[in-house]
């Protein structure tokens, strides 16, 4: 097959859809940005692209709650759409906002556009923009393959607190769908500012039962150099950074099963 193709869907607030795109054609796709308009308008298919990603921002700033509103136009305006591309076992990433958006749009934990759990204001009850520890929890996640067990991502979101039922959240373990978690730099589960905003059981991204949705916090993009690290010159980093692998097991899935 040709080089997969990347739709990274973007609207009023969106600010990382640029540094997304570069990430997947560092690692051989054609992403494009398209508006949500040129989706609900027709004037691009969402089944024309083999992996949708919804990258990180302040989508119609966050008026409401964090990404509802493009929650809810996927939910209530794309749903068909967007589950003719989910049944077709297309890849799905959300970032940071983009997260927000498939929670609240009930693409996660899966099983239907039924909002199950959701990403709220960080306990410091301010926007926490730092660097953060990742523990990889499960291998059911297709987005996480080769990834080291201990990585480093930053964060920067003000309602990034991960929480859920009881039921939902011990669903989630059983099911293997806990991605990430946030650590020290042992593996350790910890609290602030290890975990930066209080999610449950420190949980930083989560998947759907078939691994191939992915949402997280942490921003991959902005680790995919060695030398955006800040540490990199003290430690003598080289080579890629932590995140484009996760970039890269998008895009490896789609060439080997698409």
């Amino acid at each position: 097959m040709g080089k997969p193709k990347v739709v990274v869907l973007r609207t009023a607030g969106t600010n990382c859809d640029y540094e997304t795109a570069f990430a997947f054609e560092r690692v051989g796709a054609i992403a494009a940005l398209v508006h949500i308009n040129q989706i609900i308008h027709k004037e691009k298919s969402l089944l024309d692209y083999d992996i949708l990603a919804i990258p990180g921002g302040f989508t119609y700033g966050d008026d409401i709650s964090a990404g509802k509103i493009l929650a809810n136009e996927l939910k209530y305006i794309l749903k068909e759409k967007l589950g003719n591309f989910v049944k077709n076992k297309r890849p799905v990433i959300g970032i940071c906002n983009g997260f927000q958006v498939l929670v609240k749009a009930g693409l996660l934990p899966g099983n239907g556009f039924f909002q199950k759990v959701t990403l709220t204001y960080n306990d410091s009850g301010r926007f926490e923009d730092r660097w953060v520890y990742l523990k990889i929890v499960t291998s059911k996640c297709i987005w996480t393959t080769g990834l080291p067990e201990i990585i480093e991502l930053p964060v920067a979101h003000g309602e990034g607190k991960f929480i859920g039922d009881k039921e939902v959240i011990e669903k989630l373990k059983q099911n293997g769908q806990i991605v990430f978690q946030y650590v020290d730099e042992k593996g350790n589960l910890r609290g602030y500012p290890y975990n930066p905003n209080g999610s449950l059981e420190n949980i930083a991204g989560i998947c759907d039962e078939t691994g191939l949705i992915l949402g997280l916090m942490p921003h991959p993009e902005r680790h995919i150099e060695y030398f955006q690290h800040p540490r990199w010159t003290r430690e003598g980093r080289s080579g890629e950074g932590d995140g484009l692998q996760v970039f890269r097991n998008g895009v490896n899935y789609v060439k080997r099963y698409l």
